[in-house]
């Protein structure tokens, strides 16, 4: 039995189901906040430099953040990822799922810190890098990883 294994066995009742709802449904929260309070868009960033100053919702608050594009590319982009995430649940299982994306976001902030301590603390305004970019593009490796034979249709149409 491996670590996973056990940790699930000890902690799997406090796995979030459906999880990929509440990440995009905190993207719909970011577009309404980019839309409707854009000078609020900017204090929602990953910056080290101003948590390191006391802004600590900012480790959170990160992951509000969508990826842009035309309201037709954020569309696609919501179901597709909708999708590819509730098939990883089902197949993985809630926790494994959760440790997944969890361990993202984690790693996601550790690497902002450790970018910022290598430029010697002077990473003020690199916040916009530091998204659930690569987080969505691990989804879609695992989910690529998970079931190999599936065919994904670019619009619908077009065979990936």
């Amino acid at each position: 039995m491996n670590w996973l294994s056990k940790l699930e066995r000890k902690f799997g009742r406090y796995a979030i189901p459906n999880l990929t709802m509440y990440l995009i449904g905190g993207y719909i929260i970011g577009y309404g906040i980019y839309y409707l309070l854009p000078g609020l868009f900017s204090w929602l960033t990953l910056e080290p430099a101003y948590i390191l100053r006391g802004q600590v919702w900012r480790l959170v608050s990160w992951v509000l953040i969508p990826p842009m594009g035309n309201i037709f590319t954020i569309i696609i982009m919501l179901f597709f990822y909708y999708s590819l995430g509730t098939a990883l649940e089902r197949t993985w299982g809630a926790f494994r799922y959760n440790v997944y994306i969890f361990s993202g976001l984690l790693f996601t902030v550790l690497g902002a810190f450790l970018l910022y301590f290598v430029m010697g603390g002077k990473g003020v305004g690199y916040g916009y890098f530091f998204s659930t970019y690569y987080i969505n593009m691990s989804i879609f490796l695992a989910f690529a990883v998970s079931y190999p034979d599936m065919e994904v249709l670019l619009y619908f149409v077009l065979p990936i």
